[in-house]
């Protein structure tokens, strides 16, 4: 019986192998795997028997059984008996050779089942596959391959038997006709050579230990020949392929003379097949094993194909590995291996092949042979060794390559010889050098072409490769310490290397370092030994100069002084001390810093300071000299290094100025004038920078030397007579005097102050001039060179600046200052009027500056008044200058002409007072308002100019003019003064210019207009009015510079125009002044706003009309300025307009467009400014808000019956302006007064807004302001409520609330249709605890709006309060029994959700009040049991609340009111267990679990049965979809184990169900079920059952769970009581759920019939 159990569930397992899923295929082997593992013989037995009796079945699906059967195998074989294993070998076989044709996957499974079964039967395995290895008969492809395969896997089982399977394969070698059989007695031949050279080669362990290479020779050869000579020629690539596998391992086990006899026509042979196959790796292996056979036994013909085998590889080599082809590089190794193999043998025939070939015009070839170079050099050492010499004689030509890739070859070649010692023979530094030369490559310049090699290289690949290769050779091969120490110092100072510095300054460094360790005698430099070293001076010079540029080349500055402080030894014996001090502060300056933050200034100075105090330290006036010598010989060598050379004349300059020998400074100097190099930059400023800095200590020197350089013969020759006439040497005659120009300005910089000033004009000026000034033939002739003007002009700075910072400025007499600046004034004058071309005209006037201050130590301020020689230059400039304007208006009009004349920066007096009289004149030709609104229609821009000068004279000119009008003025009839309004605008704001004369004049301009429109309206000229007389009082504030006082001042200037100011006249002027608001000067722009407020608190109450005009202009402003005072004006301008009229005010803001823009909000926030007005706006604004309908149904024809609700305009736009009031700080005091009705209102409003829509024409502003990403705000009702809502709350004190509901995600949740109450529950929340006090009054306004119309209201409503009863402040304000009164009556309400509400509100009593639930404990439990009971409740939303608060209240009610409804709600929740709705499952399951607390007592016995029948089913909603359930499962388990009398099972739950950790479900199952199994025994059937209820379960992991729990249970039940197993039902459900269309399912099922062998 126990039999046919186990291979029932055999059967169904291999039954099911016809699955498709390969996740279920791969189970149900494991699961075959598992069986096999308690009982294999049975398992190897029932699958022999099954296969037999299934003989159609698909070979995929045999497939999954051989396979499972190998496991079984390969796991069980030491404890297979002989008699199963022959059943086993016997099925195998039969199965591997049943079809003739080939089947790959199934034959293979086949063969690897007699492959494991060989590991230990394998005579067994070698007798029935004897059989059917019959001779003369053609075997099974599978036959040999298995035959191969055993040889691999028991070499020493099966080489035994190989001589005789050998013996009887070759005479079939000739019958196989096909292909395949071909290509598998090839690999039957490779893998047997294998074995029998594994077991030759380990002849210690093997079982015969006489076997012999002979034993198998013979056969081996004879196999060979039908490979070589016949299949070889076969036209299968594939064939071919197999036969080149074979014969490399073959070619070891043949006799060495037939292999010498073969290799003539097998080399060749072998050779040939690489023009045939695109695959060269296994051809390449192959003969490397040939190579490698014919070369053990001393093989004399391979001498005779070496050429052939050489001229074959080599190209190999040459060709490109190619990525993209996996066995490219394996190929390319391989063949390396190849040439490693003939080095050894024939090295100089080899050598012979090779060193030609670097001289091919093929780039690949040369690249290729330094591969091979680098390949033997390596891996041949002992060959090559007395090759050395040859080998790196051989080297010149690569050295010379310029191709890229031949130079990584070559630098990788090198890499090679260092570690070989090739570089410590003859010619070993010019390998070193070339390595120097790569890491000195310029970066490519040009981008390179896009070619379709993918190793492209660049010359930055190169240097990179040649840097890392020199840093490799010095820090890691020891012998290579006497060949670069001190021979790298050579590279150091030669221009050309100027690229590799930085690794040649890190290489030197180690070695330095390293010699340093090892003791003085190493390290010191022998330089009389060493002819080609540079000397210390040369070294130093070189190091310091490219350290001024110290971020190039990777950092060389840093590189450099490292090196030169570890060379200081080597440099001079005195500095150690100093640089050791000095130098690394240095580094870490340059390391702090970047290229970009490093101030080159700075940097330079350092280094100037470092080689001054390095000179003075060595005090050594032979050793200054030599160095000053050695920097002026290396000066040439950096004519391509401008910065660089630059630098160096100031090292010379240092060096000269330290010396004390003043021949040699004098000489050097000489030097220096004689080889410059005149026409560049940087040399003209290096070389006059150099003797500023020697005439420190050198002045007299200097300027002599300047001199004789004049008289000199290469001065003259430069500069005679004839040659002027020379383009060329005029030109380098003019660079020379500008160079010796500059040299005097840089002297008078540098030199000492005391010293220099009496050499000013006696030699610095006297030569500077006459260096400047050309005379032909005694007549003086202009220069043209602008390098020369410059030149002057930069001498002259730094001649003034010398004057003026030295103590004796005082007293110093500069005769020649007038000179000077007249030459500079005729600079200016020459330069175009119109045009900047050059910097002459700039830096000329700056010349001027200094000139005119020569003792200041200070540059001058600009907007001073100048003394009279800057004002005469100044006067000159602007003269000229305004020619150009003056040209423009001849034949213009009086506008452009009094535009033009404005424009100039006028200095004097007379001709401002020439423009007034001429202004005078043009105004009296037409002395009508219409006349004086076109001059000032001119005069607007430079009244309105930012530029102070600008402003000052138009309003003076103003004043004049207006002055002028009121005395010509003789009015014969009243007429109209139009314009008075604009004109009084456009002077008023300047009563707050920044200049004082400005605001003066303004104040005069109004006066002026004032009694002109007086004039108009009939007075007398001399009649003088009270109230305009006040304007000359108010004068004296505006001279006061404290802007109180000033803008006090333009209050009371605008409360008397505001009196005088003709009605008619009154917009005009508040147009103008809102215009005002934008003017460029501050101070005035907030004049305007502080007079359009004055005015309007004056006269604003007659403006009743223009209310919307004034608030649309307002809002344009808002718009133009960005000041921030200003927009604080503009909101005091509409609080004004507010407090005079408020309705107008509101009715025309809240006609504003929606979305209110920014400057609309702005206007709406300025109404928050005063208590009693914000109020007053806020009641109107409720009053709008309540007196509308808040939505309107409009039903779609598309839609048919379903309609849609549509937002009201009115409340919606009185929604958004309570939101901005609000938001203001300000309302504070006026939102605390109306706080209830506020908050109930606003509750409302969003209540009645959720789910409505935006009118059609605001849902397309709202769709265009979130396309352009810039939409004031969102203009949702809903959310425009809920920010209302928001802000009421925060202005009226109770900002906690705003914050807790928010950080809660309450105010989204309020927006959402489906989840608006519990947004309501939130803000309930946060009120009963942050604002409790206020709640009486908002209850009162609110419990009526639970009998509101709106379904929306009710639930808004019922939801608040159901919330507030959470809280025990209910209770507290007495207002506990009135909201559950409330509550109760909503149970009836026809609205399921409020229903459902009203439910949760009594729950939260619990929460609120636990007190009082004692009290009301039936009342609330009879509730909860008809809210279950409910019988219009779809969705049982009713009936979920029912048990969630159910859940909250039995914690507190009394025992006896819950013990006589225990049975019945839990029998009333138990279907809830595996509801739809994963709500109703995770309230139900909690529910559950908390009604184990009342099980004690008479209804233990009873609920237990409860708790088994609700077991299974918690356990497997632990996998539940939903985390909800899944948490409430766990809840209820761990109050369920208690209960269970399990103490065991009890800990399991209580210590692995915890809610916020996850759980290894498969573990605590095993686990679940040990305890289960261990403790109720006799419950397996019943859970059994009950797990196959699941098997319906429409939850796939609930289905794939069942099983698996059964699986458990079936694993750990006690053998007496398997008995309660209905196998045969349990095996028809499980192969019901093995067609379940869900893999996972299927796979647990599968799991578990391998662990139903516990039961059989």
């Amino acid at each position: 019986m126990m039999e046919s159990r186990v291979k029932k569930l055999a059967v169904t397992l291999m039954d099911a192998t016809t699955d498709k899923d390969p996740l279920v295929q791969e189970q149900i082997y494991n699961a075959l795997c598992y069986l096999g593992e308690s009982e294999p013989e049975e398992i190897l037995n029932s699958c022999d028997e099954y296969l037999r009796q299934h003989d159609k079945l698909a070979y995929p699906h045999r497939i999954i059984i051989l396979k499972a059967m190998e496991a079984v195998l390969k796991n069980n074989i030491d404890y297979l008996d002989k008699s199963t294993a022959k059943i086993v070998i016997f099925l195998a076989s039969n199965e591997m050779t049943k079809s003739k044709e080939i089947i790959y996957d199934w034959q293979q499974a086949a063969s690897n089942v007699l492959v494991a079964a060989g590991g230990r039967f394998i005579n067994k395995v070698m007798e029935e596959v004897l059989t059917k290895f019959q001779p003369g008969i053609l075997p099974h492809y599978f036959i040999m391959q298995t035959f191969a395969n055993l040889s691999v896997s028991n070499v020493f089982g099966m080489v035994p038997f190989l001589n005789s399977i050998l013996g009887t394969m070759l005479p079939m070698l000739g019958m196989a006709k096909q292909d395949h059989m071909k290509s598998v007695f090839c690999y039957a031949l490779q893998h047997f050579s294998e074995s029998i050279q594994e077991y030759l080669a380990n002849l210690d362990k093997a079982p015969d230990p006489t076997v012999r290479k002979d034993t198998f020779s013979n056969e081996i050869f004879n196999a060979y020949d039908v490979l070589f000579n016949i299949w070889l020629q076969s036209r299968e690539a594939k064939l071919r392929l197999a036969v080149v596998k074979a014969l490399g391992p073959m070619s070891h086990l043949m006799p060495s003379e037939k292999l010498e006899e073969q290799l003539p026509r097998l080399v060749p042979g072998i050779l040939a097949l690489y023009k045939k196959h695109v695959e060269a790796f296994y051809v390449t292996k192959s003969l490397c094993q040939i190579l490698e056979a014919s070369v053990n036994f001393g093989s004399r013909t391979l001498d005779t194909q070496l050429d052939a085998l050489l001229s074959t590889l080599h190209p190999q080599i040459c060709a490109p590995v190619e990525s993209s082809v996996p066995l490219s590089l394996k190929n390319h190794n391989e063949v390396l291996r190849c040439f490693t193999v003939l080095a050894c043998t024939f090295p100089d025939r080899l050598l012979g092949f090779l060193l030609p070939k670097l001289e091919n015009h093929h780039e690949r070839i040369r690249v290729g042979t330094l591969i091979i170079m680098r390949q033997i050099i390596n891996c041949a050492p002992s060959q090559m060794e007395i090759k050395k010499p040859f080998i790196l004689s051989s080297m010149k030509l690569p050295l010379q390559d310029s191709s890229n890739k031949v130079k990584r070859a070559v630098v990788q070649v090198i890499s090679a010889m260092a570690h070989h010692g090739y570089l410590e023979q003859a010619g070993g530094e010019v390998m070193i050098e070339y390595i120097v030369h790569q890491c000195a490559l310029p970066p490519d310049t040009h981008p390179r072409k896009q070619t379709p090699e993918a190793d492209d290289l660049t010359s930055d690949s190169v240097q990179n490769i040649s840097i890392s290769t020199l840093f490799l050779i010095s820090t890691t091969v020891d012998r290579m310490d006497e060949v670069l120490w001190p021979y790298l110092l050579e590279f150091v100072t030669p221009i050309e290397f100027t690229g590799a510095l930085t690794p040649l300054c890190r290489s030197l460094m180690h070695l330095a370092t390293k010699r340093q360790e090892e003791g003085e005698t190493t390290f010191l430099i022998h330089y009389d030994t060493h002819a080609n070293l540079p000397s210390p001076c040369a070294l130093m010079a070189r190091l310091l100069t490219v350290s001024s540029q110290p971020y190039l080349g990777d950092g060389r500055g840093a590189a450099a002084l490292r090196l030169l402080n570890v060379l200081h030894l080597n440099i001079h014996p005195t500095l150690g001390k100093l640089w050791n001090k000095k130098i690394p502060p240095l580094v870490e300056h340059l390391e702090a810093n970047t290229e970009k933050s490093l101030s080159s200034k700075e940097w330079e100075d350092k280094l100037l300071l470092l080689l001054r105090e390095t000179l003075t330290a060595i005090s050594d006036n032979a050793w200054i000299c030599q160095f000053s010598t050695e920097m002026c010989k290396h000066l040439n060598s950096y004519n391509g290094f401008p910065s660089e050379k630059n630098f160096l004349y100031k090292c010379i300059g240092t060096a000269l100025g330290v010396c004390s020998n003043k021949e040699v400074v004098q000489k050097q100097l000489q030097e220096l004038l004689e080889t410059a190099r005149y026409q560049e930059e940087a040399e003209r400023e290096g070389l006059a920078s150099c003797f500023g800095i020697c005439a420190i200590n050198h002045l007299d020197e200097t300027l002599a030397k300047l001199e004789d350089f004049v008289k000199s013969d290469v001065f003259k020759k430069s500069v005679g007579l004839f040659s002027i006439f020379k383009d060329r040497s005029d030109n380098e005659a003019e660079k020379i005097k500008s160079t010796l120009i500059l040299c005097y300005g840089y002297v008078a910089r540098y030199a000492p102050k005391e010293l220099v000033l009496s050499r000013i004009e006696a030699d610095i000026l006297r030569n500077v001039f006459h260096y400047f000034n050309t005379r032909v033939l005694g007549i003086k002739v202009e220069t043209k060179d602008l390098t020369l003007k410059l030149c002057l002009i930069r001498s002259i700075c730094m001649i003034s600046q010398a004057i003026s910072s030295s103590a004796q400025s005082g007293a110093f007499v500069f005769s020649r200052k007038a000179e000077l600046l007249a030459q500079m004034m005729e600079f200016i004058k020459t330069e175009p009027l119109d045009l900047l071309r050059t910097p002459i005209r700039q830096r000329a006037m700056i010349s001027c500056t200094y000139l005119v201050y020569p003792f200041s130590g200070l540059p001058p301020v600009w907007n001073e008044r100048p003394p009279a020689e800057a004002a005469a230059v100044s006067c000159e400039w602007y003269e000229h200058h305004g020619q150009t304007c003056r040209a423009a208006q001849r034949g213009g009009t009086p506008g452009i002409w009094i535009e033009t004349i404005l424009a100039e920066k006028t200095l004097y007096h007379d001709t401002v007072s020439a423009l007034k009289d001429l202004l005078k004149s043009v105004l009296q030709k037409d002395l009508t308002p219409r006349g004086l609104q076109s001059m000032f229609e001119h005069l607007g821009p430079w009244i309105r100019s930012s530029k102070e000068h600008e402003r000052e004279r138009a309003v003076e000119v103003s004043a004049t003019l207006l002055e002028f009008y009121r005395d010509k003025l003789n009015v014969s009839t009243v007429v109209p003064f139009y314009n008075l309004g604009v004109l009084v605008a456009l002077f008023s704001p300047r009563c707050s210019d920044s200049l004082a004369s400005i605001r003066l004049h303004a104040v005069d301009c109004a006066y002026y207009l004032l009694y002109i429109q007086l004039c108009y309206e009939g007075f007398a000229q001399d009649y003088r009015d009270e109230v305009v007389e006040r304007l000359k009082d108010l004068k004296k504030g505006l001279e006061d510079p404290d802007f109180t006082i000033l803008f006090n001042t333009c209050y009371n200037i605008a409360m008397v125009i505001g009196k005088r100011l003709p009605p008619d006249q009154l917009m005009s002027l508040l147009l103008m002044m809102f215009e005002g608001l934008a003017d460029p000067d501050q101070n005035c722009s907030r004049a305007a706003a502080v007079m359009i407020n004055a005015i309007l608190k004056e006269r604003g109450g007659v403006l009743l009309e223009k209310v919307p005009v004034l608030m649309a202009l307002i809002h344009s402003k808002l718009q133009e300025v960005d000041e921030e005072h200003l927009r604080k004006a503009a909101q005091q301008t509409v609080y004004i307009l507010a407090s005079q009229h408020r309705t107008a005010v509101v009715s025309s803001l809240l006609g504003s467009s929606l979305p209110f823009d920014s400057h609309t909000c702005a206007m709406w926030k300025a109404l928050a400014t005063e208590p009693t007005l914000t109020s007053q706006i806020l009641e109107l604004l409720l009053d709008k808000v309540n007196r509308d309908v808040p939505y309107k149904e409009n039903k779609s024809f598309l839609l048919g019956s379903t309609s849609e609700r549509i937002a009201t305009p009115l409340p919606l736009a009185a929604t958004c302006a309570l939101h901005e009031i609000m938001s203001a700080p300000e309302s504070g005091a006026a939102v605390l007064g109306l706080y209830p009705h506020l908050f109930v209102a606003l509750l409302l409003r969003v209540s009645c807004t959720v789910g409505v829509q935006l009118p059609k024409n605001l849902q397309s502003k709202e769709r265009k302001s979130a396309s352009r990403s810039q939409g004031p705000r969102n203009l949702d009702p809903c959310s425009c409520a809920v920010e209302a809502l928001s802000a009421m709350l925060t202005q009226g004190g109770s900002d906690e609330v705003v914050k807790s509901v928010g950080s809660a995600g309450g105010w989204e949740l309020m927006k959402s249709p489906e989840r608006h109450h519990d947004g309501i529950a939130l803000l309930a929340r946060a009120m009963a605890k942050h604002a409790g006090p206020k709640l009486p009054l908002i209850a009162k306004n609110l419990f009526p709006m639970l009998n509101s119309v709106y379904d929306s209201q009710r639930i808004t409503t019922t939801a608040f309060v159901a919330e507030l009863l959470n809280s025990s402040v209910v209770s507290d304000l007495i207002l506990l029994e009135s909201m559950m009164d409330n509550m109760t009556g909503r149970q009836k309400d026809p609205c399921t959700l409020v229903r459902m509400l009203a439910l949760r509100g009594l729950g939260n009593i619990s929460a609120g009040s636990p007190d009082k639930v004692r009290k009301h404990g039936a009342q609330l439990l009879a509730s909860m049991v008809n809210g279950m009971d409910d019988k219009d409740d779809p969705d049982n939303l009713v009936a979920l609340e029912a048990m969630s608060s159910l859940s909250k209240l039995l914690d507190h009610v009394e025992e006896r009111d819950i013990r006589s409804m225990l049975l019945h709600i839990a029998i009333r929740i138990r279907p809830f267990f595996d509801n739809e709705n994963h709500e109703l499952r995770a309230s139900s399951i909690v529910l559950f679990g908390n009604l184990t607390k009342f099980s004690a007592g008479n209804c233990e016995d009873v609920f237990f049965e409860q708790i088994l029948n609700g077991l299974v089913t918690l356990l497997l909603h632990l996998q539940d979809p939903r985390p909800e359930v899944i948490k409430a499962c766990k809840f209820a388990l761990r109050m369920c184990g208690p209960n269970m009398g399990c103490e065991g099972l009890c800990d399991m739950f209580l210590n692995h169900l915890h809610e916020d950790r996850s759980l290894h479900y498969g573990e605590f199952m095993n686990d679940v079920c040990k305890h289960l199994m261990q403790n109720y025994p006799e419950m397996l059937n019943r859970l059994i059952s009950t797990n196959l209820f699941y098997f319906k379960s429409n939850w796939v992991d609930i289905r794939a769970a069942a099983p698996m729990f059964i699986g458990f249970l079936v694993l750990h039940v006690a053998e007496e009581h398997c008995k309660q197993v209905d196998l045969d039902q349990l095996l028809c459900s499980l192969n019901v759920l093995l067609k379940d269309p869900a893999p996972v399912v299927r796979m647990k099922v599968a799991e578990t019939l391998g662990r139903l062998v516990r039961v059989v």
